[in-house]
């Protein structure tokens, strides 16, 4: 059987009504609490009273800043004394470098300047009168002849060095010299690929003879000059 309530008994029938009643009790405590203002009591007293006096020890007096005094006004100027010069100074006459019409003027004959020469070498390629060789003095091509006769030279004096044959060495030796301004061989030096092959090109352009020297310009000048020397075995 099922119990029976009472509707005036229920508690949850006005509780919406509760709730907005506690909420607006609420916002009205709230906006009091913020619109609550204070006011502190003011006290007519003297704060420099409340102050307490550390001054007692005594400060001591400063010194006194003595200045330095000012500087001595300056010495007056020594008086100078005129002197008269009693020495004569002899006066410099400048004489005038204009001839007048009564001189005499002496004509100067042209002086000779010296052309300075240059020592430089002429290659063989370019020179224009190449050095003769003893024999190729009567010779039409003389460059030509110099080379073929260089040639027989080499061919004449040439010797195998008895130590390179023993060790197989052969190879090219190149070999450049000069022909001084006075027909001599000078400054010899060999580039190959052993020495004793080096040595025995040295040996045979130290054989060549005195030559005619070349000509630059009409002047006798340096000409170096260079040829290969071929060591080969048989």
């Amino acid at each position: 059987m099922e119990a029976k309530k009472n509707p005036k008994s229920d508690v949850g029938r006005n509780s919406g009504l509760y709730f907005v009643i506690g909420l607006a009790l609420t916002l009205a405590i709230v906006y009091g609490a913020f619109e609550w203002k204070t006011y502190d009591d003011t006290n007519n007293y003297d704060i420099s009273m409340n102050v307490d006096d550390d001054l007692d020890e005594e400060v001591p007096m400063t010194e006194q800043i003595k200045t330095p005094p000012p500087p001595p006004p300056p010495a007056a100027p020594e008086v100078i004394e005129v002197v008269e010069d009693e020495e004569e100074v002899e006066e410099t006459i400048i004489e005038s470098t204009e001839t007048s019409q009564d001189e005499e003027i002496i004509e100067v004959e042209d002086v000779e300047v010296e052309e300075e020469v240059e020592d430089v070498d002429v290659p063989f390629a370019v020179i224009k009168d190449v050095p003769i060789f003893p024999g190729c003095e009567n010779e039409a091509n003389k460059r030509d002849c110099f080379q073929e006769r260089m040639q027989k030279h080499i061919s004449k004096n040439f010797r195998y060095p008895e130590i390179a044959q023993e060790m197989g060495v052969q190879g090219r030796v190149a070999v450049m010299f000069t022909i001084q301004k006075d027909g001599s061989i000078g400054n010899v030096r060999m580039r190959g690929p052993d020495k004793n092959l080096e040595a025995e090109a040295a040996r045979i352009i130290g054989k060549l003879p005195k030559m005619t020297p070349g000509k630059q310009r009409g002047r006798a000048v340096r000409v170096p000059f260079s040829i290969p020397i071929t060591f080969k075995l048989q």
